[in-house]
C-alpha cells in the first residue's frame, strides 16, 4: 500500500494536487454548510445574539466571523424561530424559506476555503515526497512535520484576507475605501497589524494538523493492511479521515475556545472600535475561562464541533484522494498511449 500510494503521488503533479483538493472543498462545503446553518439557527433561537454584536460561525472547514444583523450578514443570523429540533428546523427553514437558505453562508466559505485547502493540501503532498527521499518513506514523523509546516503556511497566507474580509463584511466599501483603509492601517500599526488574531489560529491549526494527519496515514495503512488492499479505497479514506478529524478536533478544542473568544474580540475592537480587554495573549484568555467556568470551560461545545469536523475531515480527505487516484490512472493510460 505504502509503495502504491508513493507512486500514486509521484504520477499526480502539483495542478493536479490543486484540482483535486478544490474538488475536496467544494464538495465539503456543499455537503456541511446546511448543518451549521441549521446550528446556527437553533443557537439564535435558545440563546439570541445581541445586535450589532458578532458570532463564530463555522462549517467543520472553515470558520467566519458574522455579524448578527447588518447588510448581508442576515442570510446567516434569523430572527429566532419556533425549530423543536434538528430535523424539524431543517423541513420549516426549506417550507418558509425555500431550499436554497441551507447554503447562505456558502460564498464567503468558498472565497476563503479554496485559497487555503489547495495550499495546504498541496503543499502537505509536496512537502511529503521531500522529506521521504531525505528521512526515508516509512518515517512516522513525516506526517507531522508535513502537516505541521503546510498548515502553518497556509494560516499565514490567508490571514490578512480573513482581516480584511471582515472588514468588508461590516461595510460595504469599494475596492478603493479597502485599500486605504488598509494602507493607512499599516501605515499606522505596521505590516505585523494585518495578522492580529494569527497566533491562536496556529496554536490550534497546526496541532490539529499534526496529529490529525499523522493518525490519517497510520489509520489509512492499518485499514489496507487489514482488507489487503494496495491503495485507500473510498471508505477507507472516508473513516481513517472521521476517525483522525475526531481525535484531533478534541485534544486542540481548548486552543479553539480561545480562538472564538479572541476571534469575536478581535471583531469587535476592529469594527465598532470596542476597546479589547485586558486579557489579549492565549493564555491570558485560556486562565480567565478556566476561573470562570474551570476546566469544563475550555471543552466547551465539544458535541457541535465534532458533528462540524468529523464529516467534514471525512468528505474532504476521502474526495482528495478520490481525486488524487482518477488524476493517476489517468496520467497511467496517457503514458502507456503508444
Amino acid at each position: 500500500m505504502a509503495e502504491m500510494s508513493d507512486s500514486n503521488l509521484d504520477k499526480t503533479t502539483i495542478i493536479q494536487q490543486a484540482i483535486a483538493s478544490c474538488c475536496g472543498a467544494i464538495i465539503t462545503s456543499l455537503l456541511v454548510t446546511p448543518l451549521d446553518v441549521i446550528k446556527t439557527r437553533l443557537q439564535a433561537q435558545s440563546n439570541p445574539f445581541p445586535r450589532g454584536k458578532c458570532f463564530v460561525y463555522s462549517n467543520g472547514l472553515m470558520d467566519h466571523i458574522c455579524v448578527c444583523e447588518n447588510g448581508d450578514s442576515k442570510a446567516w443570523y434569523k430572527k429566532p424561530g419556533h425549530f423543536k429540533g434538528t430535523l424539524d428546523a431543517f423541513v420549516k427553514i426549506i417550507q418558509i424559506e425555500g431550499i436554497k437558505s441551507l447554503w447562505s453562508g456558502l460564498p464567503p466559505t468558498l472565497i476563503m476555503a479554496l485559497p487555503t485547502t489547495v495550499i495546504y493540501f498541496t503543499c502537505y503532498d509536496q512537502l511529503s515526497e521531500a522529506l521521504k527521499s531525505r528521512l526515508g518513506k516509512d518515517n512516522e514523523y513525516i506526517p507531522v512535520l508535513a502537516g505541521s509546516l503546510s498548515r502553518f503556511g497556509s494560516v499565514t497566507v490567508v490571514s490578512p484576507l480573513e482581516l480584511i474580509r471582515t472588514r468588508m463584511q461590516y461595510r460595504k466599501l469599494s475596492y478603493k475605501q479597502l485599500y486605504t483603509c488598509v494602507s493607512s492601517k499599516v501605515a499606522t500599526d505596521g505590516w505585523f497589524s494585518l495578522w492580529r488574531g494569527w497566533s491562536s489560529t496556529v496554536l490550534r491549526d497546526v496541532p490539529f494538523s499534526a496529529m490529525y494527519w499523522y493518525n490519517y496515514e497510520r489509520f489509512k495503512k492499518m485499514m489496507c493492511k487489514e482488507v489487503g488492499a494496495r491503495e485507500p479505497t473510498f471508505f477507507i479514506a472516508f473513516t481513517s479521515g472521521a476517525a483522525s478529524g475526531s481525535i484531533a478536533a478534541v485534544i486542540t478544542l481548548p486552543f479553539d475556545v480561545v480562538k472564538t473568544h479572541r476571534q469575536t474580540e478581535l471583531w469587535e475592537s476592529e469594527t465598532l472600535k470596542i476597546p479589547q480587554r485586558d486579557c489579549t495573549s492565549t493564555w491570558a484568555v485560556m486562565r480567565k475561562i478556566v476561573a470562570k467556568n474551570g476546566i469544563t470551560g475550555l471543552f466547551a461545545g465539544i458535541i457541535p464541533r465534532l458533528f462540524k469536523v468529523a464529516p467534514a475531515c471525512a468528505i474532504m480527505i476521502s474526495t482528495y484522494e478520490y481525486g488524487k487516484s482518477f488524476f493517476s490512472h489517468l496520467n497511467e493510460k496517457m503514458n502507456q498511449r503508444p
